[in-house]
C-alpha cells in the first residue's frame, strides 16, 4: 500500500531587514565670541576741561568716602571699585591680585601725557574715572576736534552766504527778533547789514533758524505798521486797532506775545487781506 505524501514543510518567512539606524547628530551651539578689544595702542594726551588749569592737579586714585572712585558696570549690574596701581593689569579692585603699588595721577599745567605702555592708566582716564564721566577731564582727540570745527565752519559759511544775499527788510526782521526794535529802528542799511553778518558769523545756527521762520517777517511787518502809525497797540498790549478809525482789528490771546498773535492772524484768510493792505501802506 502506497504511503501518502507528507505536505511540504513551509519555509520560514524571511525576517524583515532591520530598519536603518537613525543617527542623531548633536550639533553643539557655538560658544559666544569673546568681545573684540578694539583699543588702539598709542600715546595719549589728557587735559582738564575747565578754564582754570593749575600748575599741578592730582586726581584721586583710591576709592574713599570723600572721593568715591566707582564705575557702574552694566555687564554685571553693580558699581565696581577703582584703584590705580602701577603693578596691576586692571584698574578694577576685584580683578587685582596680590599687593597693589599705588600710583599718582598728576596733571601739569592742565595736561597729562600717558605713554602707550601704561595701558591701565589710559583705560582708567579714557573710560572709567568719575572725572572723565563728569566731563572734568578728557582725552585730546585731534580727529574729533577737526570734525567738529569743520562742521562749525561749514555752518558759518552757509549762514554768511544767506546773510549776504538777504535784502534789508529781511535783515531788519531778523535783527528785530534778536535784538529788539530799539537797536534796529534808527539804524542805517549799512549798520543793519553789518549787524546781520556779525550775527550770522557768531551764531550761525540761530541765524538760520530765524531766516527760515516765516513768523519773523510777519512780526516785523506788524512792528513797522505800529511804529509808522498804521496800526495801534493798546497800552495793556491786548488789542490791535486801526489808527485811522480806531476799529478793533485783533484781541491778543492771554499769555501770548502781541506781535506773535498778530503774525498768526496775518496767516488767516481775513488777516491776509489786512496784511496786503498794510504792506501797500508801508
Amino acid at each position: 500500500m502506497a504511503q501518502a505524501k507528507k505536505p511540504a514543510a513551509k519555509k520560514p518567512a524571511a525576517k524583515p531587514a532591520p530598519a536603518a539606524a537613525v543617527v542623531e547628530q548633536i550639533v553643539e551651539a557655538p560658544a559666544p565670541a569673546a568681545p573684540v578689544d578694539t583699543w588702539v595702542f598709542k600715546d595719549r594726551l589728557y587735559e582738564i576741561t575747565s578754564g582754570r588749569k593749575p600748575l599741578a592737579f592730582t586726581l584721586p586714585t583710591v576709592h574713599s568716602a570723600r572721593t568715591p572712585l566707582l564705575y557702574f558696570d552694566e555687564t554685571v549690574g553693580y558699581n565696581r571699585e577703582l584703584r590705580y596701581a602701577t603693578n596691576q593689569r586692571t584698574p578694577f579692585v576685584d580683578e587685582q591680585e596680590g599687593t597693589a603699588t599705588l600710583g599718582r595721577i598728576v596733571f601739569r599745567d592742565g595736561i597729562l601725557r600717558v605713554p602707550k605702555e601704561n595701558l591701565v592708566l589710559q583705560k582708567l582716564l579714557s573710560l572709567y574715572h568719575p572725572y572723565t564721566l563728569q566731563g572734568r577731564i578728557m582725552e585730546y582727540k585731534p580727529e574729533q576736534i577737526a570734525e567738529s570745527e569743520t562742521d562749525w565752519i561749514e555752518l558759518e559759511l552757509e549762514a554768511m552766504t544767506v546773510a549776504k544775499a538777504m535784502d534789508i527788510d529781511e535783515a531788519e526782521a531778523i535783527l528785530r527778533a534778536q535784538y529788539g526794535s530799539a537797536q534796529v529802528s534808527n539804524a542805517s542799511s549799512k549798520e543793519l547789514k553789518r549787524d546781520l553778518l556779525i550775527l550770522a558769523r557768531n551764531q550761525p545756527g540761530l541765524f538760520l533758524d530765524l531766516a527760515n521762520d516765516d513768523n519773523v517777517m510777519l512780526r516785523n511787518i506788524g512792528i513797522k505798521a505800529t511804529e509808522t502809525g498804521i496800526l495801534t497797540l493798546s497800552q495793556d498790549q491786548r488789542t490791535f486797532t486801526y489808527a485811522s478809525n480806531g476799529r478793533k482789528l485783533l484781541t491778543v490771546p492771554f499769555n501770548e506775545h502781541p506781535y506773535s498773535a498778530l503774525a498768526a492772524y496775518f496767516k488767516t484768510d481775513e488777516g491776509m487781506e489786512v496784511l496786503r493792505a498794510v504792506e501797500k501802506q508801508l
